[in-house]
């Protein structure tokens, strides 16, 4: 074994920012920042965190839209021993203040655009530190972002990160209420650039296009395998097919990370084919399965690497390789080296090949627990008798004799209808190849005799608005099992998804069970 402390992602910033201080290290929109400047902004951030008054066990919350001054945020942070708090923008008022109350959080950056939402909840919010709110732009009662940062010196920051404490808290799914705040410590994470980094195939010369929320765990994904490989990012403030498009052939754009519906957008814009995006090697998709028709067309259309990622932000990553989206288009592969998973039955046994149960995985960077919830963290961790954590997912799956994970379904989103167990993939997957059915979700809604029983939630392409809703029905259970045959559809203007591209069906299913 090699002497002396692993590095973490401080310790990777400060040497990129010493060995490629030159070469570009974060761009968006027309401001770009090399690894020296980037490196001398975000020392800036950690000693003006340090001189508030934060260090180890203190948490930063952020409420900011996409742009470089969150990067700053975020990475100083880490360099300061600061517990980083992205919250997703789609987060009620309610929602917002239960994650800074929950986190604990002695200090608050936000964007112009959400400050209106703080000034609303700052009475609430005790915890803060005297002059913790600090806004990019400033504001009536608010620390100019810049300034503050400039103000602080730009030489090491003398509080070092301790490897197992919290390098972030990431809360999961959810719009409303306070979900679970899912924690990874800073050796977790900067052992989980070096894994997928290497499966993903990031090298230093990586241009890798951040399309979604810096808040979601996907876009942390690709900010720390890029950095760690010593590439770049270049940010989009908000996702747009065709501004995705021409950002790529701008920047000469190399990798990407985004969930199946931002694919299907960009396939289907008018201004696809009409940018060079040759240039891009390699493209993940993640989040949530795609469909197998979607995945053939990406991977052919865009004529790169594609590869399907199978993981939760609490852990566990499988990869279904560009090698093998012909041959295995319905799977999302196999374990990336140096992780395991299980197939178990509900006594915890392990299934036989092609029996379905409860996907159970293990890695050197599964997360430390949930924040403030020993319960629920007791109840997704096991350690085996190696003393490694496996983590349950919720996910049921299978696998086949090669060893490849297909994704049955979510095991809280089954229908239980007469007995019988339903699994709402795949109903959602026949309703999917119709020509006029863009996005879907189908939950179980209540029934009188059989319990529950399927409902159909259907986005129309646009241009398809004359199929109804009982043609789309009868066409579908065509198709279907008897037991999977839907009771009704219902159509949608849109599907709440979360920032990693699921389908929130809790929300879906609440108004039919209240």
């Amino acid at each position: 074994m090699i002497p002396g402390p692993l590095p973490l992602i401080p310790d990777i910033i400060r040497l990129n920012g010493r060995w490629r201080r030159r070469q570009p290290a974060v761009g968006c929109g027309d401001e770009a920042l090399d690894w020296g400047e980037f490196d001398r902004r975000t020392e800036q951030v950690a000693n003006a965190l340090a001189a508030l008054g934060l260090g180890r066990g203190d948490s930063l919350s952020l409420l900011m839209n996409n742009g470089i001054p969150m990067v700053e945020a975020m990475f100083g942070a880490m360099k300061a021993g600061v517990c980083v708090v992205p919250i997703n923008l789609s987060v009620n008022d309610e929602g917002i203040e239960g994650m800074i109350q929950d986190s604990g959080a002695r200090a608050v950056v936000a964007t112009p655009q959400q400050r209106g939402r703080l000034d609303r909840l700052r009475g609430r919010l005790a915890a803060v530190a005297e002059g913790g709110w600090i806004c990019v732009a400033g504001g009536e009662g608010w620390t100019d972002f810049a300034a503050w940062r400039d103000t602080a010196g730009s030489g090491p920051c003398p509080v070092e990160p301790d490897p197992d404490e919290p390098c972030n808290i990431i809360y999961s799914s959810g719009t409303t209420a306070l979900p679970k705040g899912i924690v990874h410590s800073h050796r977790r994470r900067i052992e989980w650039a070096y894994d997928c980094g290497i499966a993903l195939r990031y090298g230093s010369d990586a241009v890798t296009i951040c399309p979604v929320g810096l808040f979601s765990n996907i876009s942390w994904l690709a900010m720390l395998c890029t950095f760690l490989a010593g590439g770049r990012i270049v940010v989009m403030e908000h996702f747009d097919p065709a501004n995705f498009l021409a950002t790529v052939e701008r920047h000469r754009c190399t990798h990407v990370a985004m969930v199946p519906l931002q694919f299907q957008k960009i396939v289907e814009d008018p201004a696809f084919g009409r940018h060079d995006v040759s240039s891009m090697k390699h493209m993940c998709t993640v989040g949530s399965p795609m469909h197998v028709d979607l995945k053939l067309r990406v991977a052919r259309d865009f004529d790169c690497q594609l590869t399907e990622l199978y993981g939760l932000t609490e852990g566990i990553i499988t990869t279904l390789d560009p090698e093998d989206v012909v041959s295995k288009t319905a799977s999302v592969g196999k374990p990336i080296p140096g992780t395991d998973l299980r197939i178990v039955d509900e006594e915890g046994r392990e299934c036989p090949t092609g029996e379905s149960g409860e996907i159970c995985g293990w890695s050197r960077f599964v997360m430390s627990g949930y924040h403030n919830r020993p319960e629920a963290t007791a109840e997704a961790l096991w350690d085996d008798e190696q003393g490694r954590p496996w983590l349950r997912t919720g996910d049921i799956g299978r696998l086949d004799e090669d060893g490849y994970l297909y994704i049955v379904d979510r095991k809280k989103d089954m229908i239980l209808s007469g007995g019988q167990n339903i699994y709402p993939a795949d109903i959602e997957a026949v309703l999917k190849t119709h020509a006029a059915v863009f996005d879907c979700a189908v939950i179980g809604i209540p029934h009188e005799k059989w319990g529950e029983t399927p409902l159909g939630l259907v986005v129309r392409r646009p241009g398809h608005d004359e199929v109804d809703a009982q043609a789309l029905r009868v066409w579908a259970n065509g198709q279907l099992g008897k037991q999977q045959r839907l009771a009704r559809v219902e159509f949608r203007d849109d599907l709440p998804r979360n920032p990693n591209g699921k389908l929130l069906k809790r929300e879906l299913r609440k108004p039919y069970w209240q």
